[in-house]
């Protein structure tokens, strides 16, 4: 059995978070196509060609610790998403629904912060300086995406959805 050490739960990691991001990049569209704010659709739109990075950033860290680029299904992402398709379902055309995809997109964001502080944190500590900075690379990409998210919500969405 492998030595279960900060190393094998980095990599643990990285395969959840490359899992989800995978699973956030088939979303995002479907997302933007059900927004009826503009902006909140350009955000959506802008972030899905950020994820594709983020998903080859995150190869290039399997890269460096000598692992293949594979995904371990991420159950809190699952959760996550699918709250947001229930948002979809349950508000469609209502003026509440850009406001549940708002706050669904801000929970994905929370959690790939999360992910990426933490991720960051252990490859600093694990000697991987090439890790930390693509994992900070992406860490401010996400923090920047949940701060448009919430001026787009504090300026029009949510009093529209009120």
């Amino acid at each position: 059995m492998p030595e279960k050490d900060l190393n094998a739960l980095f990599v643990d990691t990285l395969k959840d978070i490359y899992y989800a991001e995978k699973q956030i990049y088939k979303s995002l569209p479907k997302m933007a196509k059900a927004a009826q704010s503009d902006e909140l659709r350009d955000a959506f739109d802008k972030h899905h060609d950020e994820t594709e990075g983020h998903i080859e950033r995150l190869e290039k860290v399997f890269e460096l610790v000598g692992k293949p680029a594979r995904g371990k299904k991420c159950d809190a992402i699952e959760g996550i998403l699918e709250e947001g398709k229930e948002v979809m379902e349950e508000y469609e055309d209502t003026s509440a629904l850009d406001a549940g995809l708002l706050a669904a997109a801000q929970a994905v964001e929370h959690y790939e912060i999360s992910r990426y502080g933490t991720l960051k944190t252990w490859a600093d500590k694990l000697g991987l300086k090439d890790a930390v900075k693509l994992l900070d690379q992406t860490l401010a990409e996400e923090k920047k995406t949940d701060d448009t998210l919430s001026k787009i919500a504090t300026t029009a969405v949510n009093a529209e959805a009120a």
